[in-house]
């Protein structure tokens, strides 16, 4: 029996995977690993890698917060941001991350260093994601790359 996946932002469901075969979450507390028939879990999404598996191929999401609801036929991950670890742009991604560093750095008040913080932390996640990625090669993905389809 496979598991069920949707990933969700507050503006658009950005995947759907009616028969994964495992679903590694970045969970606050540590990756979690989930299969099917899964014991129901509440917790808090952290910063990181999601990694959805069926067969052979995979599907990786940067992503950034939220909170994830497992049950033992289902996984809802309604996240803060999420992206496609397959559409990071590497060069993008560290100059985002100098931007953030001198923002940090200017940064006068505690509102716009938390802010700075925050986008320190979601380009460095992007950075590393993209490397990793790209010492791996292209992977294997679920979707046709070709398709915007689910």
């Amino acid at each position: 029996m496979p598991i069920h996946l949707e990933l969700v932002t507050q503006e658009e469901k950005v995947f759907e995977e009616p028969e994964a075969d495992i679903v590694l979450v970045p969970a606050v507390e540590g990756e979690m690993g989930v299969l099917p028939n899964h014991a129901p879990v509440l917790t808090t999404l952290g910063f990181g890698e999601l990694i959805v598996r069926k067969g052979a191929a995979e599907e990786r999401f940067a992503v950034y917060g939220g909170v994830v609801d497992v049950r033992p036929d289902k996984v809802v991950v309604l996240a803060d941001l999420a992206e496609s670890s397959f559409a990071l742009d590497l060069e993008k991604a560290q100059e985002a991350r100098e931007q953030a560093r001198q923002a940090l750095d200017d940064a006068p008040g505690e509102a716009e260093n938390r802010e700075a913080i925050m986008a320190l932390r979601r380009a460095n996640l992007a950075v590393r994601i993209s490397q990793k990625i790209r010492s791996r090669g292209p992977g294997l993905r679920i979707l046709d790359e070709e398709s915007d389809e689910f």
